[in-house]
């Protein structure tokens, strides 16, 4: 059993910039579902905290290229550090959310008066409706007791996790 678990962190490691590509894909594809489909408008730290994906995205898109140069060891292994320090500052941001949100500090200031609007806010306005822009302070989805901010902290930290241990893994590359 110990064997069996550690080929299938071999393998993770390996492949991770691939697997932490999909994960970025993955959690920017859940929070536009949310968006579009479930009608969440995104405050300011969840758009702050999708940038953190978006860079990582990019930085596991770097790493996959790095395997077809000569320096792919190191230089994948580098890449793999910077990712575990984007996951570890998009951890924090989340961190800083779902605070905010369970009313231990107060949100940002700015957090109130952003946001990022769809074609039926547009509508709405142009009806004379008034819109409520969401507060950072204010958690709109909860699952088994956890918002999505702290969701998204416990995710980010395996990430991180995990691109640190890639970072080190000397296996075959």
């Amino acid at each position: 059993m110990l064997a069996l678990l550690r080929a299938k962190a071999r393998l993770i490691l390996t492949y991770w910039p691939w697997i932490a590509l999909a994960s970025c894909a993955f959690m920017l594809g859940a929070a536009h579902y949310f968006e579009t489909f479930q009608g969440l408008a995104p405050c300011l730290l969840c758009l702050k905290q999708r940038e953190a994906y978006w860079v990582a995205g990019a930085v596991s898109l770097a790493a996959i290229a790095a395997g077809f140069t000569p320096w792919r060891g190191p230089l994948i292994r580098l890449l793999c550090a910077v990712l575990a320090l984007v996951f570890l500052y998009g951890m924090g941001l989340a961190i800083y959310h779902a605070g905010a949100e369970l009313k231990w500090w107060p949100g940002p200031q700015a957090c109130a008066s952003v946001r990022a609007g769809g074609a039926a806010d547009i509508a709405a306005m142009l009806a004379g409706t008034r819109t409520k822009p969401p507060s950072c302070e204010e958690p709109v989805w909860w699952f088994l007791g956890i918002t999505m901010a702290g969701w998204n902290v416990i995710i980010s930290l395996k990430l991180a996790l995990w691109s640190a241990a890639a970072a080190m893994y000397r296996g075959s590359r």
